[in-house]
């Protein structure tokens, strides 16, 4: 369907984008699953919650995570399957169509890339760090951005990214491409496949504040290790600043 999308609508909030290739992608998906673990719950980010909610394991599914590239024809973007027991990611994997990139991983049997073994970056310290980040869709909205973070973050470091896929920034972390990733704004299935292949690979996935990742909060916090303190403490410093959005001037 890329660059033959019929419809492409708004979920309510501004930037917030859906089209029939989400849609048909989340079907497929969720009936392959239907077909072999009919029992499992299913959180999707089209179709919610499906199943029994008793049921210890739970599918966290982004079947198009990068859409608004996706929608502009931009070549970032994902499918991401993430599987969760007892609320613990245990599998993941995530899938770049348009580099033909397939990261896997599970607990305790370590990541790889297109079958080949991945590890975090070896980088030790935030100046020499590349990093990644995304806004999240209110962020024209609400002073709890991290816009100011992105700004204090690229002074002290080689550089901060915004690719618009957070499945794929975990990824690029997770095989060293990047050292360091943190948002706001994200959803369980934006993050639960990729924090099992960054973990396996040897990363660290937190709070900003370094305590236990909940991953309904919304937040993350994810490193190669070695720069995730110095990162943390940034984050905090950056919260001295602030950013407020003002309405968009409108060009006649």
């Amino acid at each position: 369907m890329l660059g033959k999308l019929e419809n492409i609508e708004e979920k309510g909030r501004s930037g917030d984008l859906v089209t029939e290739a989400d849609k048909k992608s989340e079907d497929a998906i969720i009936a392959i699953l239907r077909r072999h673990v009919s029992d499992h719950q299913i959180l999707a980010e089209e179709s919610g919650q499906i199943g029994d909610r008793d049921n210890d394991y739970l599918w966290a599914i982004d079947p198009l995570d990068g859409t608004t590239n996706y929608a502009h024809g931009y070549p970032i973007a994902a499918v991401s399957i993430g599987l969760l027991f007892k609320g613990i990611p245990h599998i993941g994997v995530i899938y770049n169509p348009f580099h033909n990139e397939l990261f896997r991983g599970a607990k305790g049997l370590g990541a790889t890339l297109n079958r080949r073994p991945i590890r975090i970056s070896k980088t030790e310290s935030l100046d020499k760090s590349l990093l990644v980040s995304g806004f999240a869709y209110d962020r024209r909205e609400t002073s709890d951005n991290n816009y100011a973070e992105f700004c204090y973050l690229t002074h002290l470091t080689q550089g901060v990214r915004r690719s618009g896929s957070a499945a794929l920034d975990l990824a690029d972390v997770a095989c060293g491409r990047l050292d360091g990733y943190w948002e706001r704004g994200i959803n369980p299935w934006d993050i639960a496949a990729g924090i099992v292949i960054l973990e396996e690979a040897g990363g660290i996935a937190t709070a900003y504040d370094g305590s236990p990742l909940i991953l309904e909060s919304g937040r993350i916090l994810a490193t190669n290790g070695k720069i995730h303190v110095s990162l943390s403490k940034a984050l905090k410093d950056a919260a001295t600043y602030s950013f407020i959005p003002t309405p968009l001037l409108k060009i006649e």
